[in-house]
């Protein structure tokens, strides 16, 4: 079995100092060289898709790459969802992190952080502690960037008739 963090070469192609770039130096592997949102676009965590059309609600304990349709609901309250180039989700969204290269309809609910990138696009409400916005994105929506008992919760719970803004008081008391 192969190990991940383990560059692969192919046989002969080590330099002149025992490395495939003849420095000396180890290299570095592609996880820690990438930033977080380039790593996971190019191909780390389970993958939903070009073709792929999802309806109904989506939960998991692994990172998630979205490159087909969802509509619904999306719950990764632990780990980090991205939405690729060709990716468009109508959901609410619920994730320590949110990588949005293509489109996002609906609310965004992070522990960590939201990143849109260049191209991405997003209509809807933001929470989450840190927000990041590239030039070129479009955004329509508002931003709470105050840490909150909201995005620690994750989807609203089934309140067996109660209202959900009723259990949130109750919650925060």
């Amino acid at each position: 079995m192969w190990k991940r963090n383990e560059t692969v070469r192919p046989p002969g192609s080590e330099g002149a100092a025992g490395h495939e770039d003849g420095s000396g130096s180890p290299p570095i592997p592609a996880r820690r060289a990438a930033g977080e949102s380039e790593r996971l676009i190019a191909g780390d965590g389970a993958r939903i898709g070009e073709s792929v059309v999802i309806k109904g609600e989506v939960s998991g304990n692994e990172d998630l790459i979205i490159e087909g349709q969802v509509e619904g609901t999306i719950a990764l309250r632990e780990h980090v969802l991205t939405i690729g180039p060709k990716g468009g989700i109508k959901a609410q969204v619920f994730a320590r992190s949110v990588i949005v290269a293509g489109k996002v309809t609906g609310d965004i609910t992070a522990t960590d952080t939201v990143n849109i990138q260049e191209h991405g696009t997003v209509d809807g409400d933001i929470t989450a502690p840190r927000v990041a916005i590239g030039e070129g994105a479009h955004f329509r929506g508002s931003i709470d960037m105050q840490p909150s008992t909201a995005a620690k919760l994750g989807p609203p719970a089934k309140t067996g008739g109660k209202p959900a803004r009723a259990l949130a008081q109750a919650v925060r008391r």
